[in-house]
């Protein structure tokens, strides 16, 4: 049911998405830039701000730029959370990381020239200049050291310790929340969506983020590297805190459908249907 509801615009993103990396003259970094960027991924922050856009009347077209320079953000992120210093991973996304298959410098370059070209993007919003301040506010304080940053942080520091359920929902909440709210937000601000409803949105982009999270470390522990697109159990290697670690499988799976319904709830909050959205949620069923 997602895939059809969001099918309408996944190429306008992706035309989005090549728009943004071709003026790159360097042709060895627009490479590895590219590289990561076309393998692909769920594209779920992109989407999600393009549905919340399209819900509430406004134009998909004008936020193109915004759901690209967002995309280009998140793939910034797997390129610098894979690197040996930090992850040190192999795989993702189907593929070799880009540090295996660039080298390491040219990985942190392509991350680094992923995030500058986001906020490029973002700033081409054509829009009130007054929004597009908002909407590069929003995703610089979900990126930063306030957001997904600080998250990383709590991650690193939190191996190897237990941590309690209160502070690993907070570190979920900064890494892996931050920018799905950040794109639930970035679309209301382009739809001009009531405060009322801003605050139902970011409810609802809260309980959405938390249990993408839960999915994804659920997902770590049960499936093969061909169904995850990247390597299993790396979490549980790494002594990383996770809902499976702290809580169990099946206490993962009831805080999973937790979330999942309170996110229900909070679009039901709204001032008017958004199937588009409640679309999302069947990406845990």
């Amino acid at each position: 049911m997602l895939e059809a509801t969001t099918l309408g615009f996944k190429a306008p993103l992706e035309a989005a998405l090549a728009a943004a990396l071709a003026p790159i003259a360097n042709t060895h970094l627009q490479a590895a830039m590219r590289y990561s960027v076309d393998a692909g991924g769920k594209r779920l922050r992109p989407l999600l701000l393009l549905a919340v856009v399209d819900s509430f009347g406004g134009s998909v077209k004008q936020a193109l730029p915004a759901a690209a320079g967002l995309e280009l953000l998140h793939t910034y992120s797997l390129i610098h959370d894979d690197l040996p210093a930090m992850d040190n991973d192999d795989l993702r996304r189907g593929r070799p990381t880009s540090h295996k298959r660039f080298g390491t410098a040219m990985a942190i370059l392509a991350g680094d020239g992923l995030q500058a070209q986001a906020f490029a993007q973002v700033a081409a919003v054509t829009a009130a200049p007054g929004v597009v301040v908002q909407l590069l506010q929003a995703l610089a304080q979900a990126a930063g050291p306030c957001g997904m940053v600080a998250g990383q942080v709590m991650d690193m520091d939190g191996e190897h310790h237990r941590l309690d359920l209160a502070a690993l929902r907070r570190l979920q909440a900064l890494k892996t929340g931050a920018l799905i709210e950040a794109a639930v937000a970035m679309g209301g601000l382009l739809a001009g969506v009531t405060t009322t409803d801003t605050a139902a949105l970011r409810a609802f982009a809260a309980h959405f983020g938390l249990a993408f999270q839960i999915q994804d470390d659920i997902n770590d522990r049960t499936k093969t590297a061909a169904e995850l697109g990247k390597t299993p159990n790396k979490d549980l290697a790494e002594a990383k805190a996770t809902f499976p670690s702290l809580l169990g499988l099946a206490g993962a799976q009831a805080a999973l459908a937790q979330e999942v319904a309170a996110a229900r709830a909070a679009l039901a909050g709204l001032s008017r249907p958004v199937p588009q959205l409640s679309a999302f949620l069947t990406y845990f069923e």
